[in-house]
């Protein structure tokens, strides 16, 4: 069974988490991106209900809503679906109102269908709503993706307006609006998670990833946390779900292959090198709250669970001098890079290792599908020396590689690290996609294509290593 959603056919795109407390269960939905070549008695637009009670195996059913992302809540027995539709000639946007009584089947209520009021708000983005109740004002509040009458182009922002009957809604200033990215902050999400509000958005421009502010106050000041992310590039469209106990974040980590974007090479060099799709997989992220009130995240339970026939990895030296020692490998290698091979990597599985560094390495860390040449493959780099984790794929290897992504940095994550620290690694593998979590703090997703099947090794440049507990845990057969 898939670690992480991956329907047949098609890809995940933006999830609408809701926890149904009828049921017990989470009664999400999804928007669907069929394939090219999916069979098309198999094709069914518009939401799809996924329904779970672990976040990792779901039943799906197709519903009749055909529109955009959005939120659902239970009021007096009735179900409340907010999304959005989109008019081509001329361009609009329209936040839309549905209910139902089985989740499945919705009635559109067309007199509620609204749009930006032109004042405040641009007459242009106008999506993915989400409501909640405020207990504080006794009134409905309603999160939009918008863009504000702004002096620039640097004018997206979450919207906010608010209603005491769900059907009719009165236009406020917006609830953040940092004037700092140029289109809307889609999928606009809040929580609270003790004494502390967290507004969750996702945002293209000036970076790709699904980003959050905290404020004691739904009032604001948003204050933005030195690591205001879930995850990274491969991480977008997330929105949040609480089931009583526990907050997750659901997301999806793109594919790769269609070219939607016209920017692929006209060469063929493999799917490393092609851009990002719309959609991919589901992942989902347990939130841990730190003492500050900052979030990190952590694997979910049944992704973590699912991991139990374990086996020890062996690490042999390739380069430089790599020592054993009751089960401990430590490679010291100040004059250069080192480095060391160990088990072939499973279709499906969890790399364990914990790592600790000492000097002041330029990087070290975790390589994957490699082989002895250890050129080839992809390579997870902690780089002290700028507090960030960054992943490179074997394309970098290739004289075409500059043509694609003429780039220093392909993906990564801040980390903020310290000599003699440890470092524990755990990579959740499904496939090509991959997603390395630290110190169960950290997340970090990516894609692997073009190599399969080779091995996992360890590196060290200009530092020391010392490598414990490395196992590869796969499911009970």
């Amino acid at each position: 069974m898939d670690l992480f959603y991956s329907p047949e056919y098609a890809k995940t795109g933006d999830v609408i988490p809701f926890y149904d407390r009828e049921t017990g269960k989470f009664e999400n939905y999804y928007l669907k991106n069929w394939n090219p070549d999916a069979p098309k008695e198999k094709v069914v637009y518009g939401w799809h209900r996924i329904t779970t009670s672990d976040n990792r195996k779901y039943e799906e059913i197709p519903t009749n809503i055909h529109g955009g992302t959005g939120s659902v809540i239970r009021v007096n027995g009735l179900y409340h679906m907010f999304y959005c539709t989109f008019d081509q000639n001329p361009q609009a946007q329209w936040a839309r109102h549905a209910t139902s009584t089985d989740l499945t089947c919705w009635e559109d209520i067309p007199e509620d269908k609204f749009g930006p009021d032109g004042v405040i708000y641009r007459m242009s983005d106008w999506r993915d709503p989400f409501v909640f109740w405020n207990d504080e004002e006794k009134k409905w509040w309603m999160l939009l993706a918008a863009r504000e009458n702004a002096p620039t182009e640097r004018n997206g922002c979450v919207a906010l307006c608010v209603s005491d009957n769900l059907s009719k809604w009165e236009y406020r200033k917006p609830l953040y609006a940092p004037r700092m990215n140029q289109a809307a902050n889609e999928c606009p999400d809040l929580f609270k998670m003790g004494d502390w509000y967290y507004l969750v958005y996702s945002n293209y421009t000036d970076g790709f990833c699904t980003y959050y502010r905290m404020s004691r106050s739904l009032n604001g000041p948003w204050l933005r946390p030195e690591v205001d992310t879930f995850d990274g590039r491969a991480f977008y469209a997330a929105k949040t779900g609480f089931d009583g106990k526990n907050h997750y974040v659901y997301g999806w980590n793109p594919t790769r292959g269609e070219n939607g974007w016209k920017f692929d090479p006209e060469q063929d060099f493999g799917k490393d090198y092609k851009t990002w799709n719309w959609g991919g997989s589901i992942v989902v992220h347990k939130i841990v709250q730190h003492e500050d009130g900052t979030l990190g995240v952590c694997p979910i339970e049944s992704v973590a669970d699912a991991m139990q026939q374990t086996e020890t990895v062996d690490i042999k030296g390739l380069t430089g001098t790599w020592k054993e020692e009751d089960g401990i490998v430590s490679c010291q290698s100040q004059d250069g890079y080192s480095a060391s091979l160990g088990s072939v990597i499973p279709e499906q599985c969890c790399i364990k290792a914990k790592l600790t560094y000492k000097g002041r390495p330029t990087r070290f860390g975790l390589a994957l599908q490699v082989d002895e040449a250890f050129d080839k493959g992809y390579y997870l780099m902690f780089e002290p020396g700028f507090n960030r984790i960054e992943y490179r794929s074997g394309l970098r290897m290739y004289e075409q590689g500059g043509q694609m992504f003429p780039y220093t940095v392909e993906l990564e994550r801040p980390l903020h690290m310290e000599e003699n620290k440890e470092y524990e690694l755990a990579v959740y593998i499904q496939g090509t996609l991959g997603v390395l979590y630290v110190n169960n703090d950290l997340a970090f997703g990516f894609r692997m294509y073009n190599e399969k099947a080779r091995r996992m090794g360890f590196f060290v440049s200009e530092g020391d290593l010392t490598v414990k507990d490395v196992h590869i845990l796969t499911e009970k057969e």
